[in-house]
C-alpha cells in the first residue's frame, strides 16, 4: 500500500541533483584553492576546514527559518539547493586530489592558449576523474541515507518523502511489520550497492591518492 516507487524517485532526485550540485560548485572552488595563487587563499582554505568542523545543528534553525519565509518547506528544494552553493568536505577532498596533479600540464595548456576555464575542464578534470568519482560517491551515499534533512523539510508532505523517511514510518509505536521493513530496506540498499560495484575502482583510487601531493 505504500507508494515505494514515489519514495524511490524522490530519493533518486535528491541524491542525483545534490551530487550534480556538488560537482558544479566544488570543482571550480577546489581548483582555485589548489592551482591558483590569489590574495586570501590561505584564509579561504582555513574557512573551508572550519566549516567541516561546524556541527550541522548550528545552522538548522536559521536555514529552516529562511526556507519557511521562502515558502519552500514541504518540497525537496531545501535539501538540494545548498549543494549547488557550498560543501566543505567535497571542496577539501577535491583540493587535496588536485594537488597530486603536476602543475606542468596546466602550464603547457596555458602556453597553448587555453583560458583558466579550459585548463580546468579540458586538462584537470579528465585527469582527476578518480577524485571526482570519490567525491560524487560520498555525496550520493550521504544524501541517499539522509534521514534528518527529509524529516525536517518534508515530514508534512508525504508525497515528497524519501526512502529513509518512508522506512522509518513503517515502525509503529506498538507493532512493527518487520517483513515490510526489511523488504523496503532491500529496495533502499540496492541502488547504493549497484553504484559501488560499478564505481569501486575509481572510488578506491580517488581516496588512495587524496592527500598525496605529487
Amino acid at each position: 500500500r505504500a507508494p515505494m516507487l514515489t519514495y524511490l524517485l524522490n530519493s533518486l532526485t535528491y541524491s542525483l541533483l545534490a551530487t550534480l550540485g556538488i560537482l558544479a560548485s566544488a570543482i571550480p572552488a577546489a581548483y582555485a584553492l589548489a592551482k591558483l595563487k590569489w590574495r586570501g587563499q590561505t584564509w579561504a582554505f582555513m574557512a573551508v576546514v572550519a566549516a567541516m568542523m561546524l556541527p550541522p545543528q548550528v545552522t538548522v534553525v536559521p536555514l529552516f527559518d529562511l526556507w519557511v519565509r521562502m515558502g519552500l518547506t514541504g518540497t525537496l528544494v531545501p535539501l538540494i539547493a545548498p549543494y549547488f552553493l557550498f560543501d566543505a568536505f567535497s571542496i577539501f577532498l577535491l583540493r587535496q586530489f588536485f594537488l597530486t596533479i603536476p602543475k606542468d600540464y596546466m602550464d603547457a595548456a596555458r602556453i597553448d592558449g587555453c583560458s583558466e576555464i579550459q585548463v580546468l575542464y579540458r586538462v584537470l578534470v579528465p585527469m582527476a576523474k578518480p577524485g571526482i568519482a570519490a567525491a560524487a560517491m560520498f555525496c550520493f551515499l550521504y544524501t541517499w541515507n539522509d534521514y534528518f534533512g527529509p524529516l525536517l523539510y518534508t515530514a508534512q508532505a508525504r508525497d515528497n518523502w524519501t526512502l529513509s523517511l518512508a522506512i522509518a514510518s513503517f515502525r509503529g509505536m506498538h507493532h512493527v511489520e518487520w517483513n515490510l521493513t526489511m523488504a523496503a530496506t532491500v529496495i533502499a540498499m540496492a541502488p547504493a550497492i549497484v553504484l559501488f560495484i560499478f564505481a569501486q575502482k575509481s572510488f578506491v583510487k580517488g581516496v588512495t591518492f587524496t592527500g598525496v601531493k605529487g
